[in-house]
C-alpha cells in the first residue's frame, strides 16, 4: 500500500523535539503529516497510582533491548503521544551560558556547540511560554543571560520545603525557585487545571495539568485541517531516492489494520528521540548508505549521554507532610566549589515521594506502617552531573534490536556532588539517615533510565565528526532532519527537555524559511 498524498513536512515522533515542531510548522500553514508509533496515553485512575507507575512500569515500553554484553535492558521510556513528556517531572531549566562552550571537568573536555547561547536565548524564552514555565530570575546563581521574566510566577513552598529552604540560605546557599512547566494558577485556584497533588514527578497527569507536548502541542494543531496525526504508526525505514541524497518516502506499519503504507514529504523530520532517531538511521542502511542513513562519519548513535543521576532519599527528623516538594533547586555547585574547580551540577527534590517507591528495597515483611513513617519524614533529591560525549558510548543495531554500549564517565563529579550534598543537608539539620531510592533506576541499572537521553546525531560544521549541520539538517541528505535530543554536543548538567523545545522551534522557524 502506498499514500499518493504528499505533504511539506513529515514529522516522526510527538516527544518535545517532534510535538513542538509540528506546533510551529502547523500554526504557520504548512502542511504536516504526524506520525506516532504509539498512542494517546489512557486517561486512567492507574495514571496516579504509585504502584501502576513505579512498580509495574504501567506506562513504559515492554520492548526490551540490549547491553554491550546482551544482556536484557527493559528501557524506562513510552512511546505515546507526547512522547516522554507524559511522564517526566517538567522541570525546564535552560543550558547555562557556559555549556554552550568548551568545559574542563575533571573526567574530560564538554564541546563547543556550533550554536551558541546567544542564538538559542529568544527561543528559549519563546520556549518557557509555550510551555507554560514558573520561575523567577536573578536569584539562580549561576544563570544565563535572560531578556524577559518568567512568564508565570514561581510556584511556592509547602511548609516543610520552605523551612529546607531557609536552612539552606542560612548556610549561604542560593536555592532558586524550580522552573516548572504546570498549568498552575496560585492565586485563583479556581481557574487553576493544576490541583498540586502528590503524583506529579514522574506520573501521567489525570487532569491534564503538566505541560507537555501532547497538551501543549499537539492537541491544540491536530483538528487542523492542515495536520494529520496517524497514531500506532511505526516507522520501519527511510527510503531513499535512486542517488541517496534525499528521503524519497517513509515505510510505516500501521498496527490498527496491520498494513505497511509510505508517505512522503518535502521535508522528512525524525523526532523519535535520541535513541531511536539514530536506531531508524540506522535500518534505514541500502547500497547509498551502508552504514546507515547520514552515517559517512561513522557517527551516527555514538557519543550517547543521559547523565550522571541518581536519586537519594535525606530523612531527618522532623515529619515531611509535602504533597509536592519540586519547588526549588540549587546550582550553588553546578561549577565546583572552592575545594573542587570542577562542574558537579545540578540539585532539586524529586515531587512526590510514597512508601510504595520503597517495596523493592525494604526487608521482606516490612510492615507498611514503617514504611509509611518513613516516608513521612524523608525528602527526596534528585542530582544531575554532565555525562560527557565518548564515540564508545553508543547506539547500534545488533539482529535488529537495539544495543546500548554505555561505559559511565565522570563519575568522580558526581561522587563529589553527592557527597557534598549529604553533608550538606547534615549540616543544614536534614539529613540524619540517607539512602538511594531506586523506584527512579529501576534495581539499581541506571543505563535503563533513559530518560534524558541526548547526544547520537550530534550537530557541527564539520560532516567528518558530526551527523546534522547547525540546523539540524543532515550532511548528507538534503531534506533529512533529525529534532530531538539526538543534536547535542553536550549534555549540561540540567533536564534537557526545555533545550530540546527551544531547538524544535529554532528549526521549524528555518524549515519555514525554506518551504517559503
Amino acid at each position: 500500500m502506498t499514500a499518493t498524498e504528499r505533504y511539506d513536512v513529515v514529522i516522526i515522533g510527538t516527544g518535545a523535539g517532534g510535538g513542538t515542531l509540528a506546533y510551529r510548522l502547523a500554526r504557520a500553514g504548512k502542511r504536516v503529516l504526524i506520525l506516532e508509533r504509539g498512542s494517546f496515553l489512557p486517561h486512567e485512575k492507574a495514571n496516579w497510582n504509585t504502584a501502576a507507575v513505579f512498580l509495574e512500569n504501567r506506562y513504559h515500553t515492554k520492548e526490551v533491548w540490549t547491553d554491550r554484553d546482551g544482556h536484557d535492558l527493559h528501557p524506562g521510556t513510552g512511546y505515546w503521544v507526547g512522547g516522554n513528556t507524559k511522564v517526566y517531572g517538567a522541570a525546564l531549566f535552560r543550558l547555562r551560558e557556559a555549556d554552550f562552550g568548551v568545559l574542563q571537568h575533571k573526567g574530560g573536555l564538554s564541546p563547543e556547540w556550533p550554536v551558541k547561547y546567544d542564538v538559542f536565548e529568544p527561543y528559549y524564552t519563546q520556549a518557557e511560554k509555550l510551555f507554560c514555565v514558573h520561575g523567577r530570575q536573578g536569584i539562580d546563581p549561576c544563570e544565563p543571560r535572560r531578556t524577559e521574566e518568567y512568564p508565570y510566577p514561581p510556584i511556592s513552598n509547602e511548609p516543610r520545603m520552605q523551612e529546607i529552604q531557609d536552612d539552606l540560605q542560612k548556610l549561604g546557599l542560593k536555592p532558586f525557585p524550580c522552573p516548572l512547566g504546570l498549568q498552575l494558577n496560585e492565586s485563583n485556584r479556581v481557574e487553576s487545571t493544576c490541583i498540586r497533588c502528590d503524583t506529579c514527578d514522574g506520573y501521567p497527569c489525570l487532569v491534564h495539568a503538566k505541560a507537555d507536548s501532547d497538551v501543549n502541542c499537539v492537541r491544540e494543531i491536530m483538528h487542523l485541517p492542515n495536520v494529520t496525526l496517524i497514531t500506532r504508526a511505526k516507522v520501519t525505514r527511510l527510503l531513499t531516492n535512486g542517488t541517496g541524497t534525499s528521503i524519497d518516502s517513509v515505510e510505516v506499519e500501521l498496527e490498527d489494520d496491520g498494513a505497511t503504507t509510505r508517505f512522503a514529504g518535502d521535508i522528512v523530520a525524525v523526532c523519535c528521540g535520541a535513541i531511536n532517531s539514530a536506531a531508524l538511521l540506522l535500518m534505514s542502511a541500502n547500497d547509498k548508505h551502508p552504514n546507515g542513513l547520514a552515517n559517512s562519519s561513522d557517527m551516527v548513535g555514538r557519543n550517547f549521554m543521559f547523565h550522571q543521576a541518581d536519586a537519594i532519599l535525606a530523612v531527618g527528623k522532623e515529619p515531611n507532610h509535602s504533597a509536592y516538594m519540586k519547588t526549588f533547586s540549587l546550582n550553588d555547585f553546578y561549577f565546583g566549589d572552592k575545594d573542587y574547580p570542577f562542574p558537579m551540577g545540578n540539585i532539586q527534590p524529586v515531587g512526590s515521594f510514597h512508601h510504595e517507591m520503597m517495596k523493592a528495597d525494604a526487608p521482606p515483611l516490612t510492615p507498611k506502617f514503617v514504611l509509611d513513617l518513613l516516608t513521612t519524614h524523608a525528602v527526596p533529591w534528585w542530582l544531575t552531573t554532565e555525562d560527557l560525549p565518548d564515540v564508545n558510548n553508543r547506539v547500534r543495531i545488533i539482529r535488529g534490536q537495539i544495543q546500548l554500549e554505555y561505559t559511565p564517565n565522570n563519575t568522580e563529579s558526581f561522587e563529589r556532588l553527592k557527597n557534598t550534598w549529604i553533608a550538606t543537608l547534615k549540616k543544614a539539620g536534614h539529613a540524619d539517615h540517607w539512602f538511594h531510592l531506586n523506584a527512579y533506576f529501576k534495581k539499581r541499572i541506571p543505563l535503563e533510565g533513559v530518560g534524558h537521553q541526548n547526544g547520537t546525531c550530534r550537530f557541527g560544521t564539520d560532516p567528518k565528526q558530526s551527523v546534522l549541520n547547525p540546523n539540524c539538517q543532515a550532511h548528507d541528505i538534503d531534506n533529512l532532519y533529525v529534532v530531538d535530543g539526538s543534536f547535542f554536543a553536550s549534555s549540561g548538567a540540567v533536564n534537557p527537555s526545555l533545550t530540546i523545545i527551544a531547538n524544535a522551534l529554532r528549526v521549524g522557524d528555518h524549515l519555514l524559511e525554506r518551504l517559503h
